[in-house]
């Protein structure tokens, strides 16, 4: 049986949020890992100093100790149904414990047939035990030693949620039509609003791989002062003190697009049984690890399914690629917060509008807004709407750089009046911005008419406003570049790039190659690939308006100086500094 499909798909307009937090979500399981072993470490409960050998626990196993292993799978959690010969499913004997080599790694693939009470949300679980060679692990055995056996259950069938029914309908009301022709029933509101009264149905999932391993460990530990990342899998014996091996059922690299749907059509499900050795530092890493995606997505700083994709990248990707890939990551962070950086300044420190399209930092705060409203109506994650809500006040606090932002109390309502700065009137740059936004205008409300007429007609969504804004949300991201045109014309007409802040368009150039080189590595829709080009051009344009227009340094800048001016400034200020150190000699 083929693995089940995802339970959604990721709309293409929406990847360029999910590319932004990939090195964040690597930093920050890193961050949680070390954290959790330097607190394992130099945090856990330490021994008295007056405490003697023998309130310290151990191993009841020594290494390379021969096992016995027999792995039973019943539908009962609480298992002591030795007898059974249809519920054993795996034995192994002479398994040298905590021995690294291709003798202590035992692996068995087979086919199982499902219950009918598995088949209708059954549970299943995997009991394993070992014992030393030659003892029995049943405790109804005359010749059993409960110092010489130990085991452990798990589940091998996972539920979860079903989705629930999409509330998207045409808003025309037109019929759908499957890949077959046809024709379906369009989904109905008030049915969609009835389906979020009744109990959430969960479905059960086969694990198709059970990876057994027993984790060498031979530490002596404080008696009730074992560290506490390790006592919740610590098995101690009542009476002697001492604890059994562990044993864990790793299904870190156990991804949920490989699990097995069940339901009432499945014969048969493939059973993948593997048991080896695991160090405890690796045991611990991966507990730690999975610890964080936790906590991850209970802060909402993780979205469901992300954890899976990381360790995609690990598993699938090439290692030195996959070491390219974090390198450029964290060059495209530096990148991204210096760019940042050096707008700020620019504004803040920017006096004049002279050679600088107001209208295009308007239209700049429009975009990003529409995609803080959108990021909003899809219930994307706090940490995404944060920073994009942070975007939007930058956006806004830049127009009130570039124009004069008054409130108007002359009404009922008080209203926001935005008047153009002198520098930007009295001169030519308004009447080149006018002429390059009503050309430009013509050919974007035709884009974007086009665009939402055909996902009116062709796409299904929640309501009027959801279409809205998924339409603007498209235009905005297929021809948001559009927006960089007006600054072209400007500088065109103008002869000039010397008003332009020239570090910080440096380092977002440099990100746009590094969003080149994503292109290539990161699996992506090709209209998507080709589109990270389109950023490509219109730096190269900017690149040969500046190389054709060459900075006049006798020019008076935004700030009131001249280059020239500052050069004889240093001149002076070099050569008072040579008179005073002769006079000092």
């Amino acid at each position: 049986m083929a693995p089940p499909e995802p339970q959604g798909q990721v709309q293409q307009r929406r990847q360029p949020q999910q590319q932004g937090g990939f090195s964040s979500m690597i930093t920050g399981v890193i961050r949680m890992a070390v954290f959790w072993y330097f607190a394992s470490k130099f945090f856990s409960p330490k021994r008295p100093s007056g405490s003697e050998p023998s309130q310290l626990i151990s191993n009841l196993f020594h290494k390379s100790e021969p096992l016995d292993m027999w792995l039973y799978v019943s539908e009962h959690e609480k298992f002591n149904d030795f007898a059974n010969e249809a519920a054993l499913m795996w034995h192994e004997s002479n398994i040298p414990y905590a021995v690294w080599g291709s003798e202590s790694t035992r692996s068995l693939s087979l086919k199982y047939s499902p219950s009918e009470a598995v088949k209708n949300n059954g549970s299943l679980y995997a009991h394993v035990y070992f014992a030393r060679s030659g003892y029995p692990a049943d405790p109804n055995d005359p010749e059993y030693q409960p110092l010489a056996a130990f085991g452990r259950t798990h589940s091998i069938v996972a539920y979860f949620p079903k989705s629930r029914a999409d509330k998207k309908k045409s808003l025309l009301g037109n019929k759908d039509s499957d890949e077959g022709g046809t024709v379906t029933k369009v989904v109905d509101e008030t049915q969609g609003d009835s389906e979020d009264d009744k109990p959430v149905e969960w479905v059960s999932y086969w694990k198709p791989n059970i990876t057994i391993n027993l984790v060498d460990d031979f530490s002596r530990y404080p008696h009730n002062a074992v560290p506490p990342n390790i006592a919740p899998y610590l098995n101690v014996e009542p009476s002697t003190g001492n604890y059994y091996p562990s044993v864990f059922f790793n299904e870190f690299w156990l991804l949920r697009d490989k699990l097995i749907q069940i339901n009432e059509t499945v014969t048969e499900l493939p059973l993948n049984l593997e048991v080896g050795p695991i160090s405890m530092t690796k045991w611990q890493l991966f507990l730690q690890i999975d610890q964080s995606f936790q906590i991850h997505r209970s802060y909402g700083s993780m979205l469901e399914g992300e954890a899976d994709e990381l360790k995609r990248v690990f598993l699938e990707g090439n290692p030195y690629l996959l070491a390219i890939t974090m390198v450029v990551s964290l060059l495209h962070s530096v990148f991204d917060f210096l760019a940042f950086k050096n707008d700020i300044q620019f504004w803040n420190k920017n006096k004049s509008m002279e050679g600088l399209s107001a209208k295009s930092v308007v239209v700049s705060f429009i975009c990003q807004l529409i995609v803080f409203l959108y990021l909003l109506d899809n219930d994307t994650s706090w940490m995404i709407l944060a920073s994009s809500g942070i975007g939007c006040c930058i956006e806004f606090w830049k127009i009130g750089k570039a124009m004069h932002i008054e409130i108007d109390r002359s009404g009922r309502i008080p209203m926001l009046r935005f008047r153009n700065r002198d520098s930007y009137t009295q001169n030519k740059t308004k009447e080149y911005d006018d002429m390059a936004m009503k050309y430009l205008s013509y050919v974007l409300f035709l884009l974007v008419a086009c665009s939402s007429i055909y996902s009116l007609m062709y796409e299904r969504h929640r309501s009027w406003y959801s279409w809205i804004l998924s339409s603007l949300t498209s235009c905005v991201y297929m021809f948001g570049f559009i927006m960089m045109c007006p600054q072209l014309f400007i500088n065109y007409k103008l002869k000039s790039v010397a008003h332009l802040p020239w570090r910080q368009m440096t380092y977002k150039f440099l990100n746009t190659i590094i969003d080149d080189l994503f292109a290539f590595v990161i699996k992506m829709p090709t209209l998507h690939r080709l589109s990270v080009f389109r950023d490509d051009v219109i730096f190269l344009i900017y690149v040969y308006q500046r190389w054709i227009y060459p900075v006049d340094k006798r020019r008076v800048n935004e700030f009131g100086f001249v280059g020239e001016d500052d050069q004889v400034a240093e001149g002076a200020e070099v050569t008072a500094t040579k008179e005073e150190e002769k006079k000092t000699n």
